[in-house]
């Protein structure tokens, strides 16, 4: 029962991480976006990325770990939705990330520079994206726990 829990504690303090790691980089990246605003944007990318591959690994070790056991989840429609759902939001932050390393070359070759105003919109919409599709997830997890998805 101590793993199950400790497996649990990691797996929701990381994906509270995601989330406020997603809103820094809302917070940061907007119209008027400074030099260092960049680098910090930058530097919460890196968290995500491991933040979300350590909350893979939790997640799928809960699944073969956990108390409620993998037929639980292998076979819960609501488990595969939640996968699929973060496997878009992992997909959908590959622009953001691109952007950021873009940004990043051309500060060192400038020091003051700040990106286009279009850019940073479309950065912008594409993490607004990943926030809401975000949300979704303690839905699923909420319904997937009371056996909603068990087939």
């Amino acid at each position: 029962m101590m793993v199950d829990l400790l497996l649990a504690v990691v797996h929701h303090l990381l994906a509270f991480g995601i989330a406020a790691a997603i809103t820094a980089q809302l917070v940061l990246v907007r119209p008027g976006m400074q030099p260092p605003a960049v680098q910090l944007a930058a530097k919460y990318d890196i968290a995500l990325g491991v933040m979300s591959l350590s909350l893979v690994a939790i997640g799928f070790a809960r699944v073969f770990f956990g108390a409620k056991g993998a037929a639980f989840y292998l076979h819960n429609h609501v488990f595969w939705t939640k996968v699929v759902l973060f496997a878009v939001i992992g997909l959908l932050s590959i622009k953001p990330t691109r952007a950021f390393l873009r940004w990043r070359k051309a500060q060192s070759a400038d020091a003051g520079f700040a990106p286009e105003e279009v850019e940073i919109r479309a950065v912008r919409k594409t993490l607004m994206t990943e926030i809401h599709l975000f949300a979704l997830l303690p839905i699923a997890a909420a319904a997937m726990a009371r056996g909603y998805g068990y087939a």
